[in-house]
């Protein structure tokens, strides 16, 4: 994604309608996802961003300014600001916030990466006590989540992360199990050794080389939860697929997901994931760049492996 993409603009602040409020926003998410939101699939979970528009993206804001009695002024709230600075909403959809609750740990675990994580992991990979996880982009805002969720639920859990210091991350301070270098030599071995047992539950966040070799090694009944590709969003065309042979032998479900489909589970979700925080269960860390203009080339780390925690933009 290169700066000619975006254009940086200073506009007149809307005067407020009954019902309004004006938001200054602290701090904005970025997401793999939005790649998708910029290419013409009209097929897509949401319809892409057009020429013109604001950059989508969800962020933590404060009210400064309120004709809508739901709101004081000095609320922090989170929802879909996109790429601005200040935004005027009718106060639809969005989440209001503790006021203890750190803004990196609502964009970090209580809002997209850990509602994330959570539904695919236990609504559609069912996890169970004393069975195998393996997370791919395992040192990612989701998948990170994801093993530490597994980890609570009592599960064996194993990841693959690009770096050396991110596997020792992974295991040091999350307590992954075991996590696996991907650029390394002898994959295929060092997955096969950290799963002695076979793989039960797939989450799956990159493909690549690494979605061949964990797929051979799935159990009967096994479940792969398809959450994202990012090894194939910046390739001249799609890595193949593997043979589906095993979904028969093996009787597997794959299924894969978007979160927007599933908002009534939010609730639910949400205090779940405030459950693991509030007892330890969750750990994060965020990667945080400094002013708006930030963002043009800093979403560029989530492709390239160069963020360390949740990539956010302090505004």
């Amino acid at each position: 994604m290169t700066p000619d993409l975006f254009e940086t603009v200073t506009l007149e602040t809307p005067a407020l309608n009954d019902g309004d409020i004006l938001l200054k926003q602290t701090h904005m998410s970025l997401d793999p996802a939005m790649k998708g939101w910029m290419m013409e699939d009209r097929n897509s979970y949401v319809p892409p961003v057009e020429l013109g528009e604001v950059m989508r993206s969800s962020g933590v804001a404060e009210v400064v300014e309120t004709k809508n009695r739901k709101f004081n002024v000095g609320d922090k709230v989170w929802g879909q600001f996109g790429w601005a600075e200040y935004a005027v909403n009718d106060g639809k959809g969005l989440q209001t916030l503790p006021p203890d609750v750190p803004a990196e740990a609502v964009l970090s675990v209580l809002t997209i990466p850990g509602l994330t994580a959570y539904h695919g992991l236990m609504n559609i990979g069912k996890p169970k006590a004393g069975e195998t996880l393996f997370v791919s982009g395992a040192a990612g805002s989701v998948g990170s989540l994801v093993g530490q969720i597994g980890k609570a639920e009592g599960m064996t859990v194993v990841g693959t992360a690009g770096t050396d210091d991110k596997c020792r991350w992974l295991e040091d301070e999350l307590g992954f199990d075991v996590a696996i270098n991907y650029k390394s030599e002898h994959l295929a071995k060092n997955i096969a050794g950290a799963t002695p047992n076979g793989v039960d539950v797939y989450f799956e966040n990159t493909g690549g080389d690494v979605q061949h070799i964990v797929y051979n090694r799935m159990n009967v009944g096994g479940r792969i939860v398809v959450c994202g590709m990012i090894a194939d969003y910046n390739a001249a065309k799609p890595s193949a697929g593997p043979n589906w042979i095993n979904m028969i032998r093996r009787r597997l479900t794959m299924q894969g997901f978007a979160l927007p489909d599933h908002w009534d589970k939010v609730p639910e979700m949400s205090a779940k994931l405030a459950g693991y925080l509030a007892t330890g269960k969750l750990k994060y860390r965020a990667h945080k760049l400094e002013g708006l203009e930030s963002a043009i080339d800093g979403i560029n780390l989530l492709f390239t492996g160069g963020n360390e925690g949740k990539l956010m933009v302090v505004l």
